[in-house]
């Protein structure tokens, strides 16, 4: 089998798609959707976000250095998606998408989405600009999930939440869990038992 050259270019695929809430110190807030989100240490756990200095939020992160990631499920996406081409600047997503903000212990300023199945408190710890955008590298100082997506062993189960990923323009399900982490050397009853195989 042959290859052929494409344009060169990030082209990572699958990636999460979040929605990412914000505000200023007067309690304006904005969501704004990214796809360009990923963990970058664990311990302590930290994730970074890259956001170009023209988006609305941009002020908003550089000023208040924190934000919550929210996760976006089946149910979401449609809401994602507007909250990714339209602009905080001429409207307020969490009233136009009927998000309900809520405070969040960890952090001063920035509310999470009560609609969302999983959310992170972030707090920026490191700026990096880049030619093209500006990477905040931030600590999770905290992870809430709603009270449905646990099993029975108080694990997230990922599969009930529904979760969206996202391929260059397009959002995808990715409700199927297809194995777990070591299920390669798995013995059969382990795998029993995760997988029901």
């Amino acid at each position: 089998m042959s290859f052929t050259h494409i344009n060169t270019g990030a082209l990572l695929a699958p990636t999460p798609v979040v929605m990412v809430s914000c505000s200023d110190r007067e309690n304006n807030y904005n969501i704004i959707t990214i796809a360009w989100v990923g963990v970058v240490n664990s311990k302590p756990p930290m994730l970074s976000i890259s956001v170009t200095p023209e988006r609305y939020s941009y002020a908003m992160l550089m000023d208040t250095k924190e934000f919550v990631v929210n996760f976006v499920s089946e149910e979401l996406v449609k809401a994602a998606d507007f909250c990714g081409v339209k602009s905080g600047r001429d409207i307020d997503k969490f009233e136009a998408c009927n998000f309900t903000p809520i405070n969040i212990e960890e952090l001063k300023y920035a509310p999470a989405i009560e609609e969302t199945p999983i959310f992170m408190a972030c707090s920026v710890r490191e700026i990096i600009e880049l030619p093209s955008h500006t990477m905040f590298l931030a600590e999770v100082m905290g992870v809430y999930a709603k009270d449905y997506l646990f099993d029975e062993n108080g694990r997230v189960d990922f599969v009930k939440a529904r979760l969206v990923s996202y391929q260059h323009g397009e959002y995808f399900a990715t409700a199927e869990k297809l194995g777990f982490f070591g299920y390669s050397i798995a013995s059969k009853k382990v795998l029993k038992r995760r997988m029901g195989k």
